[in-house]
């Protein structure tokens, strides 16, 4: 069994406090990164629908006969 010393107890503690705090900006950046994502998903596929509808939208016309 391992005594811990106040010292030791707070050193740990601290140490959990900084992973902790490592931990929540690195989500925050994942939260950031996942909207970046999102818009950038969102913008693409608005922009293949209207690369759809003017691309692939064909007048009709009538064939001359001869």
């Amino acid at each position: 069994m391992k005594i811990y010393t106040k010292a030791n107890l707070e050193q740990i503690v601290m140490t959990q406090l900084e992973n902790l705090n490592a931990m929540n900006d690195l989500l925050s950046i994942m939260k950031v990164q996942n909207e970046l994502l999102h818009n950038a998903n969102k913008k693409l596929k608005d922009e293949i629908s209207e690369f759809k509808e003017k691309h692939f939208v064909y007048p009709v016309t009538k064939r001359s006969r001869k």
